[in-house]
């Protein structure tokens, strides 16, 4: 099965209300991924998906991202042994943005932290002051996964 996308229609209402999977990606070729546990809905990462990932991540069923930072296509999990299996793909009203429900494979965590989740920080206001506080401890050692970091 090849994937191949339509281009977004001139008209709004068939954009927002269609059938047609018609992704709006940005200049930089990009469209927002919100990635979130299929379980319990908590939120695990947000990334950045090309048109090559968003065909990959549908034909296979394992999530493939656009890594900006090493310009190039990402499969998740592919180092860690993380991997995340997609239950279900949702796209925002206007096709600039996807929502991912996944299983995670391995230590089910995320993060290149090691966490379940690369939300694991609060903002937390005190006596004037704004801090971060740490929800959670890592799952996996990076050290040992990650060598090239």
């Amino acid at each position: 099965m090849t994937t191949s996308f339509k281009a977004a229609p001139d008209n709004k209402t068939e954009l927002e209300e269609g059938a047609d999977l018609t992704p709006r990606f940005d200049a930089n070729g990009l469209i927002t991924a919100v990635v979130a546990d299929a379980r319990d809905n908590e939120v695990l990462m947000l990334a950045h998906m090309n048109d090559e990932a968003l065909r990959l991540t549908i034909e296979t069923g394992i999530a493939h991202y656009w890594s900006r930072s090493r310009n190039a296509l990402w499969k998740k999990g592919e180092t860690s042994g993380n991997v995340q299996m997609v239950d279900e793909i949702r796209i925002d009203c206007d096709q600039d943005a996807v929502l991912l429900k996944v299983r995670v494979s391995g230590a089910d965590a995320t993060c290149h932290t090691g966490r379940r989740s690369c939300f694991f920080r609060k903002v937390v206001i005190s006596d004037g002051s704004t801090r971060l506080e740490t929800g959670s401890e890592p799952l996996f050692d990076p050290a040992s996964v990650y060598t090239d970091h």
